[in-house]
């Protein structure tokens, strides 16, 4: 299955929004990573050249989780899919609730093509938000709560039968700076692959 392709298809097309152009078998994912925001150069992203600065800090956070991984074709071999909440590159330091509103119907169409799902991680603030945001259309309350990401790293927090894990970010130039969270986010990275072995 073509993600791109089958999420215009659900969705339709929309100026500016990017979408994963890959080709993977749907059953055999059993992990979502949801990252907050695509890159301005889809070159960048996850899926875009194989030195992307995605990638650059992605597969670290992975190694250092214990798993021997040199590619996102690895990741994707363990079952592990990775996408990002924000379909549209940010324009300004922060990200408002129109972009993530704007993309929302991509990510939940695009949660919806992996049914052997047992574990989604939110790797920063703006995926809780997404997350959170189609969460409430059906359990009419927010899923993860509003509190500190490290205060929620060791709640099982569940939604339709599936863990769901928040974390940090796992993307940008100052993720590997800051060494407490590069630490817990490969820690949660490590329980994740715990769950989906």
């Amino acid at each position: 299955m073509n993600i791109e392709k089958t999420l215009v298809k659900r969705v339709g097309t929309a100026n500016g929004i990017y979408l994963n152009n890959i080709d993977i078998d749907p059953l055999a994912i059993q992990a979502i990573m949801i990252n907050e925001v695509v890159p301005s150069d889809p070159l960048q992203d996850f899926y875009g050249a194989r030195d992307a600065d995605y990638l650059k800090t992605t597969i670290p956070l992975f190694q250092r989780a214990g798993t021997e991984v040199t590619s996102v074709q690895d990741i994707l071999q363990i079952g592990i899919y990775i996408t990002n909440a924000v379909k549209t590159p940010k324009t300004e330091y922060v990200i408002d609730k129109s972009s993530i509103e704007k993309s929302l119907p991509y990510l939940e169409a695009e949660l919806s093509l992996f049914p052997s799902i047992k574990v989604i991680m939110l790797m920063g603030d703006v995926a809780k938000k997404a997350f959170n945001m189609i969460a409430k259309k059906s359990a009419k309350k927010n899923i993860i709560p509003a509190v500190s990401t490290y205060k929620l790293r060791n709640s099982e927090i569940y939604y339709e039968g599936i863990r769901v894990m928040p974390s940090y970010i796992m993307t940008g130039g100052n993720i590997l700076i800051e060494k407490s969270k590069v630490k817990m986010a490969a820690e949660d990275i490590a329980a994740m692959l715990e769950i989906i072995k």
